[in-house]
């Protein structure tokens, strides 16, 4: 759907080209009838703009990162359940005290050793598939970018064709238009000579009649 529907009389292939000062007065009448916001605000029948609405925390996210401001190591992953473990202290505390110790250090190292192992495990996966994966997502976006640029192609060759057309079908009209004008310009000569004329042939019946009511 176009957003302009209204009709315009120059012809750009064979009307000759305006003068600067008719330009200039043309677009001082335009600039008259535009809004002050018309350089700025969107045609009323596009659609709204697309404004993005983010949860609380990726917006505070947001307004950090653009603040340059360092995180907080209270917030995000803990990642130190993922660190090689120390053992634990030993010293004159009870067996009991000590073995909950290194039940805990225990517990924590499984976790460790599973996040290893998957992250190992993940490595292999992505070895051995990773790259074919990566192949068929480029010939996917190939094939999107080559889809784009055909119709991309059409839209400018129909482009083309109607410019081509619009060529063609003004100037074989050309001569038809410079004869319609030329006669336009001779009737309205004759129309202006007819009421000159028509003027003085009432002249004249007014002087007549007033020398007829003296004599």
């Amino acid at each position: 759907m176009t957003l302009i529907n209204e009709s315009y009389d120059y012809l750009s292939y064979i009307d000759p080209t305006p003068p600067p000062t008719s330009l200039r007065t043309a677009n001082d009448l335009v600039a008259a009838e535009l809004s002050p916001d018309a350089s700025s605000a969107l045609h009323p029948s596009l659609p709204p703009s697309y404004e993005p609405r983010f949860s609380h925390l990726i917006t505070t996210e947001h307004e950090r990162l653009a603040a340059g401001q360092d995180k907080e190591p209270s917030t995000g992953i803990d990642l130190s359940r993922y660190e090689a473990l120390e053992p634990p202290e030993m010293s004159t505390e009870d067996v009991g005290d000590a073995a909950d110790k290194w039940k805990a250090v225990l517990r924590q190292s499984y976790v460790s050793a599973t996040y290893l192992s998957e992250r190992q495990r993940s490595l292999h996966l992505l070895e051995k598939f990773g790259k074919n994966m990566w192949l068929v997502g480029n010939a996917g976006l190939e094939a999107e970018l080559k889809g784009l640029e055909e119709e991309l192609a059409k839209t400018k060759k129909s482009v083309q064709d109607l410019e081509e057309q619009r060529r063609s079908t003004q100037e074989r009209s050309a001569g038809e238009l410079a004869a319609l004008e030329d006669t336009w310009r001779k009737l309205v000569s004759r129309l202006v000579e007819v009421q000159f004329a028509t003027l003085g042939l009432e002249r004249e019946i007014l002087e007549r009649q007033k020398q007829a009511s003296t004599s």
